[in-house]
């Protein structure tokens, strides 16, 4: 027998609806990170109270939705606690939504319906109910969907996805038959409005092993339906003389994924796909070297076709192509300032570090040391340059000082004294310091 210790807020709770007379219990994911000693975040609740029962034993419910949720927030909670009526589903013609729903009458009629069964437990504040066996699968380590996998797959195709990122996230094995089953219904991710996939990919993109989940993906087929331009990155070879990558180029592509600092998940998605346009630029010379030119420029074109495929925001879009466009940036101790500055344009101040993570995690990737003096010469470099003004906005004076000191109007000659300063600037001929650039004014 398990005794958990609840929340006061969550005994309350429970309590209004004993008081009522009716049944209410914790259940799904919140019960799994009680059996394992993690912190609750999203307390699920269900109940043989219809919802306009619930909204009678809550204060301030909400309820505007066909699955019998209520929604209620709790002071000193982020996200409000969920309380749903048993229910019964049938039939799912769009692999997603249930055709009809309706209450059901038991607990068990509300367990058997979930996806996995360690997510089909159910708490009523003294006792662990578990009718599928998910406490010993807990143990064991094993994501198994509940009752036969393939019709909780046709029920809801983006259980498919769900299933990798729990096993990622978890470090758990999906257990055979509900593999199997995801590799054989794969193409039913077809069904699931894009927008859907892109939440549950960033999911497993946000988690703490991404490199699971897309070896997960890849093994399941279920890559093949959401990103196939980078299933035709395995088996493209890489190793050749004078060349130090290692894996082929789907595999460095997983690696440089693995060995990504950033918790960003659009950093982590760009470093999954920077050389996803090799497979159309491969060649291998007489002498051996396989050559790669301009795969950038392929890459950054199939980015932008799955950025748009999937949804992207605008912003996730940008900061995508840019960090896939220029990830081949120069390393040099020879380059000019000027050159390091058309890399801080290019890719974007707000981007610089988010494009440092992606070249330390491609190094590694391909088997190379995780930095090199070139690399660190190139960060402090980078510091120094930023320094310096990008624009003319960016210099202590204005066109108003312009016009103070040299006493002249509004007019394009304001214009032509600032650019002629900010060049000098740019230069290294003058400091970005006030006093300095007005007595610069006078000797132009």
């Amino acid at each position: 027998m398990v005794n958990f210790k609840l929340p006061d807020e969550v005994k309350e709770l429970m309590a209004k609806f004993a008081k009522a007379n009716f049944e209410i219990y914790v259940v799904g994911g919140a019960v799994r990170d009680l059996l394992m000693g993690e912190n609750v975040y999203d307390w699920d609740f269900t109940t043989n109270a219809t919802p306009e029962e619930i909204l009678k034993i809550v204060e301030g419910g909400l309820y505007n939705n066909l699955y019998g949720t209520v929604f209620t927030s709790v002071e000193g909670y982020e996200k409000p606690f969920e309380i749903t009526t048993f229910r019964k589903e049938e039939g799912y013609s769009d692999s997603r939504h249930p055709d009809k729903l309706v209450w059901g009458k038991t607990l068990k009629d509300d367990l058997e319906r979930r996806d996995f069964t360690i997510n089909s437990f159910a708490y009523d504040g003294e006792k662990l109910i578990d009718l599928y066996d998910g406490e010993k699968d807990l143990q064991d380590k094993v994501l198994r969907a509940v009752g036969d996998p393939n019709e909780r797959f046709n029920e809801d195709a983006l259980r498919m996805m769900r299933a990798v990122r729990i096993a990622g996230e978890l470090k758990f094995q999906i257990e055979k038959h509900t593999f199997e089953a995801i590799q054989s219904n794969s193409a039913l991710i077809n069904k699931i409005a894009k927008e859907r996939i892109k939440d549950e990919l960033f999911k497993i993109l946000k988690s703490n092993n991404p490199y699971s989940g897309f070896v997960h993906l890849k093994e399941s087929g279920l890559m093949q339906e959401i990103i196939p331009e980078l299933i035709k990155c395995f088996g493209i070879e890489q190793k050749s003389p004078s060349r130090h990558h290692i894996y082929d180029v789907g595999t460095h592509l997983l690696m440089s994924l693995k060995e990504c600092k950033s918790e960003d998940p659009v950093t982590r998605f760009a470093t999954l796909i920077h050389d996803i346009g090799k497979p159309q630029t491969v060649r291998k010379l007489p002498t051996g070297v396989i050559t790669f030119y301009n795969h950038e420029m392929v890459s950054t074109r199939i980015a932008e076709n799955i950025a748009d495929r999937l949804k992207f925001s605008s912003k996730e879009k940008d900061k995508l192509v840019k960090l896939v466009r220029f990830h081949q940036f120069t390393v040099d101790e020879h380059q000019t300032d000027s050159a390091i500055r058309r890399f801080i344009t290019n890719v974007g101040l707000e981007y610089v570090e988010d494009m440092l993570e992606l070249r330390v995690a491609d190094r590694l990737g391909g088997g190379a040391s995780e930095t090199s003096w070139r690399l660190e010469d190139f960060k402090k470099r980078l510091i120094e340059v930023q320094k310096q003004p990008f624009a003319i906005k960016d210099l202590k004076i204005n066109g108003k000082d312009v016009m103070e000191k040299l006493n002249i109007p509004a007019g394009p000659k304001v214009g032509e004294m600032l650019e002629n300063i900010f060049n000098e600037v740019v230069e290294n001929k003058v400091p970005n310091e006030r006093e300095s650039l007005l007595s610069k004014l006078s000797k132009i």
